[in-house]
């Protein structure tokens, strides 16, 4: 009498939340695009129509949801590729000040988190996908601003180069990660308890991963205690 062979229960999990991602990934961003399309298109329009005649804030404002609107568009792509296999990377030379700056500056607004600064210590311009780099730190600027402790949300991000690599690390003020947790952090579907707080998908930092992955790199959780936690990013530098 033969039996089937079956794959060892880490195995068949890892598989089956891999595959649930994927699945999630492309229904998600599939349905995504066509709002995020017509968002654009009718920003195009009114652009067309109405930039004679608006004054220079409408117009700032207007030319802003064109940018998010393609910025989301171009996000998508990548998370549907992601769920093709691999995310499909478009480097050109990017400016991390300016890209850290840019999502703290959306984050805080949607968060209304009062007193959330943010320190940065030689950020350089570095060759990688915009896209790709910034919801990797969109995640982690989310994740320090969610995972806040009673004192006021401080992030610093600093950049070192070494050998052929540059390394990022995001450093945080919050709650920190409890050590029985710090080995599922990127777990698919798996989210860091918190009391009270609006939980998502338990996406963030396995996307975060899978992407920086397509980039060459890495990430991982450097430090974490009381006062804080610390990641790092690894990219190549070509």
């Amino acid at each position: 009498m033969s039996s089937n062979p079956t794959r060892p229960p880490e195995t068949a999990v890892a598989g089956d939340s891999e595959e649930r991602i994927k699945r999630f990934l492309a229904t998600a961003s599939h349905d995504l695009q066509s709002p995020l399309r017509h968002i654009a298109m009718y920003a195009e329009l009114l652009l067309d129509d109405l930039e004679e005649t608006l004054d220079g804030e409408q117009l700032q404002s207007l030319r802003m949801i064109l940018e998010k609107a393609q910025a989301a568009q171009r996000l998508t792509k990548a998370l549907m590729s992601l769920a093709g296999g691999t995310p499909q990377v478009t480097p050109e030379e990017v400016d991390l000040q300016a890209l850290a700056d840019n999502i703290w500056g959306e984050l805080t607004d949607e968060t209304e988190v009062r007193g959330a600064t943010l320190e940065s210590v030689g950020l350089p311009s570095i060759r990688t996908d915009p896209a790709l780099l910034g919801l990797v730190l969109r995640h982690l600027l989310t994740n320090a601003l969610t995972y806040r402790s009673e004192a006021p949300p401080h992030v610093t991000i600093a950049a070192v180069r070494e050998g052929t690599d540059w390394f990022i690390r995001i450093s945080d003020n919050g709650t920190g990660i409890d050590s029985a947790y710090r080995e599922r952090i990127f777990e698919p579907f798996w989210k860091l308890p918190k009391g009270g707080a609006v939980q998502g998908a338990g996406l963030g930092l396995t996307t975060a991963r899978e992407f920086l992955t397509a980039l060459g790199g890495d990430i991982s959780l450097e430090h974490s205690d009381e006062s804080g936690s610390r990641f790092i990013i690894r990219l190549p530098i070509a």
